[in-house]
Order: C-alpha cells, then sequence, then structure tokens
C-alpha cells in the first residue's frame, strides 16, 4: 500500500502525533449508548479526512499564504510560547470565527477557499478543530502532527512562552 502505514506507526520524515496506542482503535465499552465512540474512534475518524502537514510543512505553507491558527487557551500559550504571526482563536469559538456565513465571523473571513492550518499543543485537539472547519465547507482547513511542541522541538521560528500574546495575532 503505497502512502500508507500501519497503525501504530510514524511515516518517515513526520513527527509523532503523542501518545500511540498498541492495536486497534478503543471501542465504546459494553453499556454504552447506541451510537457511541470513544474519543479514540472520534479522532481516528477526524483525521482520515486530513492531510495532516509536519512543522516544516506547514511552515513552508505558511509562507506560500496560508494561515495559522493557534487555538490554544491563554493560559497554555503562555506557559508554552507561540508562533509569530498565528492568528489566536480560542477553540470555544473557532467555528463561529470561521463559518463564511456567520455574523460573528472574522472580519478577513469572506469564501471556502484559504488554507487554514490550525494548532494546539500536542496535535490532538486540533485534528478535531481542523475536522469541523472542514465540516463549515473551508476544505483548505488541516493541522500540524505534535502540534507547537513538535513546531518548537523542529526549532522553527517561536516566541517565547512569556510573549505568545494575548490578542488576536501571537506575538
Amino acid at each position: 500500500m503505497t502512502g500508507r502505514v500501519a497503525p501504530g506507526r510514524v511515516a518517515p520524515g513526520r513527527v509523532a502525533p503523542g501518545p500511540v496506542a498498541p492495536g486497534p482503535v478503543a471501542q465504546a465499552p459494553p453499556g454504552a449508548p447506541p451510537g457511541a465512540r470513544t474519543i479514540e474512534e472520534i479522532l481516528a475518524a477526524a483525521r482520515t479526512r486530513l492531510r495532516r502537514l509536519t512543522p516544516a510543512e506547514a511552515f513552508a505553507d505558511v509562507s506560500r499564504g496560508a494561515v495559522l491558527i493557534d487555538i490554544r487557551p491563554q493560559a497554555q500559550r503562555a506557559r508554552e510560547g507561540g508562533i509569530p504571526g498565528a492568528i489566536i482563536v480560542e477553540r470555544n469559538v473557532l467555528e463561529w470565527r470561521f463559518d463564511p456565513a456567520s455574523d460573528a465571523r472574522l472580519p478577513w473571513v469572506h469564501g471556502y477557499d484559504q488554507q487554514l492550518i490550525v494548532f494546539c499543543s500536542e496535535g490532538y485537539t486540533s485534528s478535531l478543530a481542523a475536522a469541523a472547519l472542514k465540516d463549515l465547507g473551508l476544505g483548505g482547513a488541516t493541522d500540524i502532527i505534535g502540534g507547537f511542541t513538535a513546531w518548537a522541538a523542529a526549532g522553527l521560528p517561536a516566541c517565547p512562552p512569556a510573549s505568545a500574546g494575548t490578542a488576536a495575532r501571537a506575538c
């Protein structure tokens, strides 16, 4: 199978997205309501819809006009640092800020064709967030494998923790 990687493995040149449980994705426990899924199942389904980017790929795409979106809470940004120029939109309002049909959208959001690269701390929440943006019709939405932690570990431009930003843009 070309381009496919076995479960629990990481493709060459990619950063592991975090802890990888051996074997199949956990299923809802006995007694769960019909249709209930585990977070592992939900995350796996979300990621099948994304072309996730390594930090280096995300950096290259930003240089070609993609928009970086930091969805981490302010306390986490203050503790970890930030990425220069990233747009700060915390997770709890993300869909309203990027839905072109929403009255609460950001002023520069007018269409469905912008490449949006979402990141969180380690690349879990951002996968769910990017899938939600795809549900809104934003086909260019994706996330960074390993999140901000992987970005910083790759030595890409980052702001020190105290200056990560509280306004609409990071440092």
